[in-house]
């Protein structure tokens, strides 16, 4: 890698850390670029030549969260024991427990995604593919255990899921943006009990 390879690394990395402390103390309406270009100490100039506009700048920043989580998650996910149903619980726990740590951020990133002018750069959530695999996984395990119906229609109860966990996200909203992880993993617990009415076996 050259000198000038290095300094845009260098520069991106900068600009995805302060953007990540802005959106989660301020908000991401609140942000602006130029905030983050006096935060990371570089020219507003050199944020845009290294992202395309803010939502841009958003979607790396919870790329690279994610990135982080499902390195955890890699090393607890094999230890996972109990029902299908014990089993997504603490999958959506461990996602509580994580995003809570900054749930402003989080909150940004819902409210980006449904946004109506969303940028193409822009990872929307819900195309969480690792998220999606393992919820996959977890189902169809409990197929294979004759705890859940072999038709269940896989995709919509994935759905059904992140739709109910970016919902109770409306607790931290409501609070000022302080999420309390155990509240909604409760919530969450009491849902997902609801769901599997659904698909157990007739």
């Amino acid at each position: 890698m050259g000198v000038r390879d290095e300094q845009k690394k260098a520069t991106r990395e900068k600009v995805l850390e302060a953007a990540r402390d802005l959106f989660n103390d301020v908000g991401y309406e609140e942000t602006t670029i130029r905030a983050i270009a006096e935060r990371a100490g570089v020219s507003v100039g050199s944020v845009f030549t290294t992202f395309a506009s803010k939502a841009e700048v958003l979607s790396h920043v919870m790329d690279h969260r994610l990135s982080d989580l499902y390195t955890e998650f890699d090393r607890v996910v094999p230890f996972l024991r109990g029902s299908t149903v014990d089993r997504l619980c603490s999958i959506f726990a461990i996602h509580y427990e994580f995003e809570t740590r900054r749930v402003k951020l989080f909150l940004a990133h819902i409210a980006a995604s449904y946004s109506p002018s969303i940028d193409p750069g822009v990872t929307p959530y819900g195309r969480n593919e690792r998220l999606t695999d393992m919820l996959r996984e977890v189902l169809t395990e409990g197929v294979r255990r004759g705890e859940i119906r072999p038709d269940l229609d896989q995709d919509v109860a994935i759905d059904v899921l992140k739709a109910v966990y970016a919902w109770n996200y409306r607790m931290a909203a409501s609070s000022g943006g302080k999420g309390d992880a155990s509240v909604m993993s409760a919530a969450m617990d009491q849902q997902i009990m609801a769901i599997s009415d659904g698909w157990r076996p007739r």
